[in-house]
């Protein structure tokens, strides 16, 4: 493996002559470099600035480059077996947690996002503010990745009443990178649906360019729109509202957590998990959550450690004052 490694990080020098090409197809016989030549090789590593080659990544893509070499001599049989590339000993790699959003952040956020929606910079703005301002709060009640989100139709989802609790829940049929799968969302994601519902759909733009490039005359009399209202076969947001969400992100600045991670749609998410531990924290709960969630339970697990400090941060602040029942705001 060492020897492997000074080869390639050593240049060849300028007065090598390269071997010429078989003439037939059969490989070449492997030929082990001579204990001199190895000790060159050495002494002009030694004499280069090696200091990048100790990093974990570059010991890493060596030992795959060398890993996927070694299995392509075992197919062609070249070789009779594959040597053990695995370390000794399991080293510990660096703690990434996932960007997320506190819930004194989440409140910061979707407050911004309703003020925007009512007051937005322009008028013609004002239904994709509206969506926005339910897509933040649709998500960060349901627990949906972005792509889940983007990919039911008005058809898969039923407003239910929970067993448990006797309140309007979503019940949702999933399509995404897990398959097909159910949710159930928070009694807060409610709401926001029936505004989806009773919104109509944007019609079309009545300027007088938009009217020539349809085909319309632009000095006829302008038509009045028939409102639209989504159907059982639309999706639940139609469109992509990436630079207006992250706009609100910007000027509330909340796009990067402490940590310099930048926060996405997919934060929602993960902010939802982390208020639901945040919450329940038992094992039982974890596994519910994971199942819910179609999510692995080492990533719920490794979510509920990263924030146990904030958990017990909020557990203390409800200990000193108490809070109505149905929990945090989220309207």
């Amino acid at each position: 493996m060492q020897d492997y490694r000074v080869h390639r990080a050593t240049t060849p020098s300028t007065d090598e002559v390269r071997a010429p090409k078989p003439a037939t197809d059969k490989p070449p016989a492997h030929k082990p470099p001579s204990r001199s030549t190895l000790h060159v090789l050495r002494d002009n590593l030694a004499e280069r600035d090696g200091s990048h080659l100790d990093c974990r990544a570059a010991l890493h893509d060596e030992i795959v480059t060398l890993r996927l070499a070694l299995k392509t001599a075992i197919r062609h049989g070249w070789l009779t077996h594959l040597p053990d590339l695995s370390p000794p000993y399991r080293t510990q790699g660096k703690a990434v947690h996932r960007a997320w959003l506190s819930p004194a952040e989440y409140k910061q956020l979707y407050e911004a996002t309703r003020e925007y929606a009512k007051t937005p910079a322009l008028n013609h703005y004002r239904w994709n503010a509206e969506q926005v301002h339910d897509y933040v709060l649709f998500l960060a009640n349901t627990g949906l990745r972005p792509d889940e989100a983007k990919n039911p139709q008005h058809r898969d989802v039923t407003i239910a009443t929970d067993d448990a609790t006797r309140q309007k829940i979503l019940e949702i049929e999933v399509r995404g990178k897990r398959g097909v799968g159910h949710c159930n969302s928070t009694s807060s994601a409610v709401r926001p649906y029936e505004r989806l519902l009773a919104r109509a759909l944007p019609g079309l733009p009545q300027g007088k360019r938009a009217r020539i490039r349809r085909g319309e005359t632009g000095t006829g009399p302008v038509q009045e729109d028939v409102k639209k209202y989504p159907q059982p076969t639309d999706h639940v947001f139609p469109g992509n509202h990436i630079k207006l969400f992250n706009g609100v992100l910007t000027r509330t600045k909340l796009k990067l957590d402490r940590d310099g991670n930048r926060r996405t749609a997919c934060s929602l998410r993960h902010s939802y998990i982390c208020m639901r531990l945040m919450e329940c924290g038992y094992l039982s709960d974890r596994e519910e959550l994971s199942h819910q969630r179609r999510d692995d339970r080492e990533i719920l697990r490794g979510a509920s450690e990263a924030h146990a400090r904030c958990r017990r941060h909020q557990r203390s602040q409800e200990a000193a004052e108490p809070t109505t029942a149905g929990g945090r705001a989220r309207r």
